[in-house]
C-alpha cells in the first residue's frame, strides 16, 4: 500500500502531468483519467491480494529453485562419491594389473632360464652323442685297421712259414697245437 502512495505522489509531481493543458483535476484531462485508472488498477490488484499472490508465487518458485539446488548438490556429492569409488576401484585394478604383469615377467624370465638350461643340456647331450659317435668310429676304425693288420700279418706269416717249413714239421706243429688246445679246454 505504501508503494501505491509513493507511485501516486510521483505521478502527481511528474512533469508530464503538469504539462497537460487545462486544469489537472478535470475529467477532460486525459492525464488525470490515466492517473485515476492506474490508481484504480493498483487498488484492484491490492484488493485481490495480487502482490501477496505474486510474492507467494515468487516464494514458491524460490523454494522450488532452492530444492532443485539442494537436489543438484546431493547429486553432485553422490557423483563425487561414485567417482571416488571408481577411482579406488581403478587403482585396485591398476595395482592388480601391475602385479599380473610383474608375475608374468617373472614367469617369462624363469621360463627363459629353464629353456636356456634345457638348451645347454641338449647341446651337452648332442656333444656327448657326437663324441661317442666319434669315439665309436675311431674304435671301429682302429679295430678294422687291427683286423687288416692281423690279416696282413697272418698272410705274411703264412707265406713265410710256408716257404720255410716242411710238411712233416707242419704236421707236428698242428698236432702239438691241438694237444695244447685240448689241455686248456678240459
Amino acid at each position: 500500500m505504501r508503494a501505491v502512495l509513493i507511485s501516486t505522489a510521483a505521478i502527481m509531481f511528474a512533469t508530464p502531468a503538469l504539462a497537460a493543458k487545462g486544469p489537472f483535476f478535470s475529467l477532460a484531462n486525459t492525464d488525470f483519467i490515466v492517473l485515476i485508472s492506474f490508481i484504480v488498477f493498483l487498488g484492484v490488484l491490492a484488493y485481490f491480494k495480487v502482490p501477496g499472490l505474486l510474492g507467494g508465487m515468487l516464494d514458491k518458485r524460490a523454494d522450488g529453485i532452492r530444492s532443485e539446488l539442494d537436489e543438484a548438490r546431493a547429486l553432485r556429492e553422490e557423483a563425487q562419491t561414485i567417482l571416488a569409488s571408481y577411482e579406488r576401484k581403478q587403482k585396485k585394478v591398476q595395482a592388480q594389473a601391475d602385479r599380473i604383469v610383474t608375475q608374468a615377467r617373472q614367469e617369462a624370465e624363469l621360463a627363459a632360464e629353464e629353456a636356456k638350461a634345457d638348451l645347454e643340456k641338449s647341446i651337452q647331450r648332442r656333444m656327448q652323442a657326437a663324441e661317442d659317435q666319434i669315439a665309436s668310429a675311431e674304435a671301429s676304425a682302429v679295430k678294422e685297421v687291427r683286423n687288416q693288420a692281423v690279416a696282413v700279418a697272418v698272410a705274411a706269416a703264412q707265406d713265410v712259414i710256408a716257404k720255410k717249413m716242411s710238411a712233416d714239421k707242419g704236421t707236428s706243429l698242428i698236432d702239438d697245437s691241438i694237444a695244447e688246445v685240448d689241455k686248456r679246454l678240459h
